[in-house]
């Protein structure tokens, strides 16, 4: 799997203030995980759970290779079927969330952006299921896929508190939410990331929210 924009910006974003220990679902080639891992204190700990065989096989791969080895452990199971025995105060995931449109021939990467293997629902359960009673749940959507994740979220008690939109240009309509969840209602946080000036050249705002993660920067 190639490494996205979506991944990126959501590592970059999420808050990991006050978190022991982190679950990334559907972590795919594992750029979200390695990169909280650099973000995160050295007795933080990642889960990294992940469905596809093929995808862990390297996720496995790029975590041996990577300064962080330690930190992270791999788990190749649906999260469906994901019983750690603890709960966790920080989950993310950049989740399928393709749920009708043409679906692609490759089955893994049908399996990667539809909602096929994991929809919306089952991913709500899980987080509710292992989300601790003060944690935090991040996500990255497109526009209409998010809006319809936090309608059906608020039925199961998990409340948005920070929604920010994303547009590659200032003119262009939104493009993502990026969105954090709680199961206690509380008043939400809202902003903007804008990717590209009018020059095509990064905004000031993206460049200081990934620094830390492009060698170009």
């Amino acid at each position: 799997m190639k490494v996205g924009t979506d991944a990126v910006l959501l590592s970059a974003w999420v808050n990991i203030n006050n978190v022991n220990r982190i679950l990334d679902i559907g972590s795919g080639s594992g750029v979200i995980a390695l990169m909280l891992a650099q973000r995160s204190k050295e007795n933080i700990h990642i889960d990294a759970v992940e469905i596809e065989h093929q995808d862990a096989m390297q996720l496995k791969e790029n975590i041996l290779n990577s300064l962080w080895q330690n930190r992270i452990t791999v788990c190749e199971i649906p999260i469906q079927k994901f019983f750690p025995g603890m709960n966790y105060g920080l989950i993310v995931s950049n989740p399928p969330f393709f749920n009708n449109g043409f679906q692609p021939p490759d089955k893994k990467r049908l399996h990667a952006r539809h909602t096929i293997t994991l929809d919306f629902s089952e991913l709500i359960q899980s987080v509710v299921r292992l989300l601790k009673s003060d944690g935090r749940f991040n996500v990255i959507l497109p526009f209409t896929e998010g809006l319809e994740f936090i309608a059906l979220a608020k039925l199961k008690s998990l409340y948005c508190s920070r929604q920010w939109s994303f547009r590659s240009r200032e003119e262009k309509p939104i493009e993502r939410w990026l969105l954090e969840f709680k199961l206690d209602s509380t008043e939400k946080e809202e902003g903007e990331i804008i990717h590209y000036h009018k020059n095509e050249e990064w905004s000031e705002q993206y460049k200081m929210l990934t620094k830390d993660f492009y060698l170009k920067l």
